[in-house]
């Protein structure tokens, strides 16, 4: 187990009130058992999966939308921070309370309040786990497309606030594309409810495209609802290994333009494999350079035909194709493709995960930038991803006791940045920005683009009490 980091410079302005004072405060309004205000009970609440830390001088577990609205109250007419949380599996430190303050968790808000079969949707609290959705919803014959790796622990609010997505993004879609509805409670503690049903609205301003993807920045959310879809009856997996990442990268593309998009299209590179090999959790030929885990669905001749088409494709272009023939083989697959996040741990005890993607056609210079910095500044990197999109999760391994070579990751990190730009991509493709990207936005989007931003923040947080210090630098 890593042991977390505190963030290397802690913003100058900390909450005014002690852990305390804010406990006896925060005790006025809502019930005794609402509030944790123990070191032990703080600090289980004071990181996310950046290992970086900061303790929060009070954790706050909100059961309705009126004990939100309540602590954002008391945040604007006293001056605290307010951070939401929900699963803390971000990458990002998004819900790491960097000014102290509030946590403000959402996990007891975890009820699925309806599941409708004939206008096909969800309505769920915001601290609903995201694999047990899949579960509800695929035992009435429905389907929630949305898969992040961290599906088993993540719930549907951090999702909602991330703007998530996951392997299934290339064909269905991530959250944002199946968000009807939000409830919210804004940084002022105004509560705005929208109990439309309807699948198309066009009345005024779309607010709930607007939070999802804010990273909690905007307003907290307090009820979802979603758009579901049929569940289909077949899944066909291939496992396809190729010689180099550029005849990878040809069948990514002969996937994507030869007929409907498969359901998957992930890519590991070499590095991963030597990780997975060693734990025995995959066995593809010594000599493959790059992997590609590919899924079709829909109805049985539907599934099988497209994977007879993509295994072809893929024969024409790679070492070795595989078909997983059943369920448990199919679960190891993504078992293993699951658990890479963590074993890369054995490469190096600190990881820098960037999400970065690029147009389709460039994932090859993507994939060649990353072996150049490897050896450029001699350190270990790792790629995976969601190939389909051009979204390739880039994991730097260090030791941050190692001062130098640190400093030298920080500067392999920003090279990357300026590099996706330069491929006409972007700096994130799902894990947002918080506080880790933040300095890097402006590579982006440019001086202009975060001053506007500024001034949305200050239009919804005049007070600059929800979720300070993350997005914008």
């Amino acid at each position: 187990m890593v042991t977390p980091m505190p963030i290397p410079t802690p913003d100058p302005t900390p909450s005014r009130l002690s852990p305390e004072a804010l406990a006896r405060l925060l005790g006025e309004r809502l019930p005794a058992d609402r509030i944790a205000a123990g070191k032990a009970e703080r600090l289980c609440y004071a990181y996310d999966a950046t290992q970086w830390n900061a303790l929060p001088d009070c954790v706050v577990f909100a059961q309705s939308a009126q004990e939100v609205a309540e602590v954002l109250r008391l945040a604007n007419a006293h001056g605290f921070p307010v951070v939401p949380r929900g699963g803390g599996t971000g990458f990002v430190g998004g819900s790491v309370p960097v000014r102290g303050g509030v946590v403000l968790s959402l996990e007891r808000m975890n009820r699925i309040l309806e599941i409708d079969r004939t206008d096909m949707l969800a309505i769920v609290e915001p601290g609903v786990v995201t694999a047990e959705l899949h579960r509800a919803v695929e035992a009435q014959g429905l389907f929630y497309p949305p898969d992040p790796s961290s599906a088993a622990s993540c719930t549907i609010g951090g999702n909602v606030a991330c703007g998530a997505t996951g392997p299934r993004s290339v064909k269905y879609g991530g959250t944002k594309d199946y968000v009807l509805a939000l409830d919210a409670v804004l940084p002022t503690g105004e509560v705005i409810e929208n109990p439309s049903r309807a699948v198309k609205r066009v009345a005024g301003y779309d607010l709930a495209r607007l939070l999802v993807g804010t990273e909690g920045t905007l307003g907290v959310v307090t009820r979802i609802t979603l758009r579901l879809l049929p569940l289909p009856e077949a899944v066909r997996t291939l496992l396809c290994a190729f010689s180099t990442v550029e005849a990878a990268a040809r069948a990514v593309a002969g996937a994507i333009a030869g007929g409907p998009p498969p359901r998957t299209c992930e890519f590991m590179d070499h590095r991963c494999l030597d990780i997975l090999r060693q734990q025995g959790k995959v066995d593809v030929s010594e000599a493959a350079r790059a992997v590609l885990i590919l899924e079709t669905d829909g109805t049985p001749e539907a599934a099988e035909r497209e994977a007879r088409a993509l295994a072809d494709l893929c024969r024409k272009e790679g070492l070795q194709v595989r078909e997983a023939g059943t369920a448990e083989e199919v679960r190891g697959l993504w078992a293993a493709r699951k658990a890479l996040s963590q074993a890369m741990y054995e490469v190096g005890p600190t990881k820098i995960n960037e999400d970065v993607v690029v147009p389709r056609s460039r994932l090859p210079e993507l994939v060649a930038a990353v072996d150049t910095l490897a050896g450029k500044y001699d350190l270990p990197i790792v790629s995976f991803g969601h190939a389909g999109e051009g979204n390739l999760h880039v994991n730097v391994m260090v030791d941050r006791a190692d001062a130098a070579r640190y400093a030298k990751a920080e500067a392999a990190v920003r090279e990357l940045f300026e590099t996706v730009v330069a491929l006409e991509g972007s700096v994130s493709g799902e894990h947002g920005i918080g506080v880790t990207k933040a300095p890097y936005l402006p590579i982006e989007v440019g001086g202009a683009g975060i001053e506007v931003m500024r001034r949305i923040k200050a239009a919804f947080d005049p007070r600059g009490v929800l979720n300070p210090g993350k997005i914008v630098p």
